[in-house]
């Protein structure tokens, strides 16, 4: 697929999301939130895809915002939609697609990776970083406030008292910190970053059935909120169900006791059953 600030490319069931502004260290602009909300929906529409790499061209990851405009950078006031009291975060709605896609996705941050360059990678799955990479939720030093559903995501990753140290003081850290604080899952030299993605995407690709890897994810973010573990029982008895009687069970099964790799052949598109019939999307308003 063609992109104006993105690359889009994939192999071997690995779909790589370069984001792909380097001369301006990947800055975060309107039209890169809109073509990765386009490209998690092609790759969740695509049945070649079975995990998600997002990384950085260049030095860095991502920036931040550009800050182009200046002062009015974040400013909205006369740019939001005629008759809308409320304009929706641009960040917030990225934010949103990336936890509703149906694919693992590993956030490689090959380097910088401040404001919106960190709080995208929330909805993400797995943050691999490099070494010495900067990272910074600096909102507060900018006048601003969290954003792309951090306050969400980030005290679920890293528990509350870590995130508001990084959130109030807005300092910005190192990736040896950011592992420290649970927020990145393993530290390598910058040019192995996007390597150890791919390994762990292919480990995912090449012996998880996709359908179930689906589920999965929608339960674990989706009990994350969840009042009471009967939410949890509820979903696991209905995927148990769904699942048990499927084709791929029954490979999984006849595989493993016959010491094969698995060919698993239910795809996402077609066979994801609904294990949260109860749940309503909230709206925004």
């Amino acid at each position: 697929m063609q992109f104006e600030e993105i690359l889009y490319e994939v192999e071997d069931h690995v779909l790589t999301i370069t984001l792909n502004r380097p001369d301006r260290l990947n800055a975060f602009t309107a039209t890169m939130g809109q073509e990765l909300i386009a490209a998690f929906d092609a790759a969740d529409a695509d049945d070649d895809v079975r995990a998600i790499i997002v990384t950085g061209a260049g030095r860095g990851f991502c920036a931040g915002a550009d800050l182009e405009r200046g002062g009015s950078t974040f400013d909205w006031s006369e740019r939001h939609a005629a008759g809308e009291e409320v304009p929706r975060d641009g960040g917030g709605r990225m934010s949103l697609r990336i936890f509703d896609c149906v694919k693992p996705v590993i956030a490689a941050i090959n380097g910088p990776a401040v404001g919106v360059g960190i709080t995208m990678t929330l909805p993400m799955d797995v943050r691999i970083a490099a070494e010495g990479a900067k990272i910074g939720f600096v909102f507060a030093r900018r006048g601003i406030v969290p954003e792309a559903c951090s306050s969400w995501f980030l005290p679920r990753i890293v528990g509350i008292s870590q995130a508001m140290e990084w959130v109030a003081t807005g300092r910005v850290f190192d990736s040896s910190e950011a592992l420290r604080g649970g927020l990145v899952r393993s530290v390598h030299p910058a040019d192995e970053v996007v390597g150890a993605a791919r390994e762990l995407a292919r480990e995912i690709a090449d012996n998880a059935a996709p359908v179930s890897v689906a589920l999965a994810r929608r339960m674990m973010w989706t009990m994350l909120g969840a009042p009471h573990p009967m939410d949890a029982h509820r979903a696991d008895s209905r995927a148990m169900f769904a699942r048990g009687r499927s084709a791929d069970a029954r490979e999984g099964v006849t595989s493993f006791l016959e010491k094969r790799p698995a060919q698993f052949t239910d795809t996402v598109s077609a066979d994801l059953p609904d294990i949260l019939p109860w749940l309503e999307e909230p709206e925004f308003s």
